[in-house]
């Protein structure tokens, strides 16, 4: 997770229109150095060429905007402003009727190919062609889900942290800096999601669905740039095997009614649980001259929120991986049965997506830089290669069986051996509607027979 207060490895707000890059030029023309005010000013523009005063018109306007009143840690309505500004560095033109019905087309195809590899019916209810503009739009309520806890949980850390007699003479100031570091989260985010938009490639590119519920969504420019580095497959084919990603996505999402809130409030849930520790920040708060706002700003940039992940959150966060990666493997093994016989290209772009998930591209690791957390399935080939030999040995129903419950789903262990996932299972006798709806009420209730459920 990114320090509050620090600027992040993937800011992109120091190249906003009207201003240069921060921290140049001599400090006597920085009337802020050594202020809280310093990083805010710098993530929204920085100070002039050769380091001379900023355009204080357009800097208030913007420091107005990420001091204003909202709900919650992070004033939205600045961060979806911010994430726009940034996202508007690199061209991002209107998205053209064509674009929007090929995608649509793109989409439809790819919905008629999946119908042959799963019993989950379509789970799309509408297409779209986002610009990078509509995408951080469409996407900004379920980011607010992910980013709000970890930013909610530094702020009640310093109030803990802070010694009850330092709290008394510093009220006035404490409120402000607790604006201060508010506005410099929504700054982070902004940028952050700024240089996302101009990675990632559809709704559900990083295995999560931020997108609304049913809206299968690509990024026609993005689509674009990613079809641009292999010259040796047509763009129509990187189109569809994208939209075939994506409707999986949705397919998934829609067929296992859980699966959307259990990764959702997963991530939540672990950016809520930061164990930051506040014996380490009262010490350093101690040590603070609260009437200096240059220590202040020492103490926010040198490591006053740095959380250290507790024992339940390590494990919490390799359940959210291992279920990311069977995300990722289903769709990877659903979308390579479909195109087995239809699309010679798909090898190629499977082993592309493949590495560009695997390597931890842009996408993964702005969110990391947002939400605290390493959202990279590590393990999609095993999870791939689970889903593919279930498949070859029970059935598609089988493997899509496993969805039922997350109590089912494979485990990290089950992923060092794939290939031996339910291997002494055999594929069942044909049932009858009322035992298996029998058989499942058992199973959801914990079970009553003989027979335990299968590991």
């Amino acid at each position: 997770m990114p320090r509050l207060g620090a600027v992040s490895t993937v800011d992109a707000m120091s190249d906003t229109p009207g201003g240069g890059q921060s921290g140049q030029g001599p400090d006597e023309n920085n009337p802020f150095k050594g202020t809280p005010f310093e990083q805010i000013f710098s993530q929204m523009g920085g100070f002039g060429a050769g380091g001379g005063m900023p355009d204080l018109n357009a800097l208030m306007s913007q420091m107005q905007s990420l001091f204003a009143p909202h709900d919650g840690p992070v004033n939205w309505d600045t961060v979806t402003d911010l994430a726009r500004r940034a996202a508007a560095q690199e061209p991002d033109p209107a998205v053209t009727a064509v674009q929007s019905g090929a995608v649509a087309d793109a989409v439809r195809l790819a919905d008629h190919w999946l119908d042959t590899t799963t019993e989950f019916p379509s789970g799309v209810t509408t297409t779209a062609a986002w610009s990078r503009a509509e995408w951080i739009v469409e996407t900004i309520p379920v980011w607010k889900v992910l980013v709000e806890p970890i930013a909610g949980s530094a702020t009640q850390a310093l109030g803990q942290a802070m010694p009850e007699e330092m709290r008394q003479l510093a009220g006035p100031l404490m409120a402000m800096l607790g604006k201060a570091s508010g506005a410099m989260v929504a700054s982070q985010v902004g940028s952050g999601l700024g240089a996302l938009a101009g990675d990632v490639l559809s709704a559900s590119d990083i295995g999560l669905p931020l997108g609304p519920i049913g809206k299968a969504a690509l990024l026609p420019t993005n689509v674009t740039a990613f079809a641009a580095e292999l010259p040796d497959v047509s763009a129509d084919d990187v189109l569809l095997y994208l939209a075939l990603r994506e409707a999986a996505h949705q397919r998934l999402f829609a067929g296992v009614p859980w699966l959307r809130d259990h990764l959702l409030g997963a991530v939540a849930e672990y950016g809520a649980g930061m164990d930051f520790d506040t014996s380490g920040m009262e010490t350093k708060l101690r040590e603070v001259d609260m009437t200096n706002p240059a220590a202040m700003q020492d103490a926010l940039a040198g490591g006053l929120f740095d959380p250290e992940p507790s024992a339940a959150q390590k494990a919490a966060l390799e359940k959210l991986e291992v279920t990311l990666a069977l995300v990722e493997g289903w769709v990877d093994e659903v979308v390579s049965q479909a195109t087995a016989e239809r699309m010679p290209a798909a090898a190629k772009l499977q082993e592309t997506v493949r590495r560009r998930r695997a390597a931890g591209g842009p996408a993964e690791q702005t969110f990391a830089t947002l939400v605290g957390l390493e959202l990279r399935p590590r393990r999609l080939r095993d999870a791939a290669t689970l889903w593919g030999s279930l498949r070859t040995r029970q059935g598609a129903e089988a493997r899509d069986g496993v969805w039922m419950s997350p109590h089912l789903l494979p485990t990290a262990a089950d992923l060092d051996d794939p290939l031996g996932f339910r291997e002494d299972s055999v594929t069942p006798e044909q049932l009858s509607e009322e035992e298996f709806d029998a058989g499942l009420r058992d199973l959801l209730e914990g079970g009553s027979g003989t027979d335990s459920p299968p590991e």
